[in-house]
């Protein structure tokens, strides 16, 4: 049996790596644990820390193709992080021009959640511990 230890990282592409590299380091407070250009890919890779165990990698490519980011279209639904205070989460993003959908409860876990996208449409959750 295939024995999964964790997640170790999630990769996203974005369309615009200045704007992206903004909003996930500035908007969403996430820590720089490498920047690399790889010349033969024409592609920036930044490796990202969230908290102290996960590790988001933002790619950058020459004329990505788009893909449909609903939380309904196949693939991905979406990325959720986790928060201590979700109403100061919300404000804080709202300080930053980002909207949130309005907060929902998630009806099996009791648990208070939004919605809210990256510059490039990708799905994000907050959701409240």
């Amino acid at each position: 049996m295939l024995k999964l230890n964790q997640v170790h990282h999630i990769a996203i592409i974005c369309s615009d790596y200045e704007r992206s590299k903004r909003f996930y380091t500035e908007v969403l407070g996430l820590k720089i644990v490498r920047e690399v250009y790889r010349e033969a890919r024409q592609s920036y890779k930044l490796d990202l820390i969230v908290g102290d165990r996960y590790q988001i990698e933002l790619f950058s490519f020459p004329s990505p193709a788009p893909r449909p980011s609903r939380p309904e279209a196949a693939g991905l639904r979406h990325l959720a992080f986790e928060v201590d205070a979700l109403d100061e989460a919300v404000f804080h993003l709202k300080e930053f021009g980002v909207e949130a959908e309005p907060i929902r409860v998630d009806e099996f876990t009791g648990k208070r959640f939004t919605f809210f996208t990256d510059p490039d449409g990708l799905p994000l959750e907050l959701y409240e511990v």
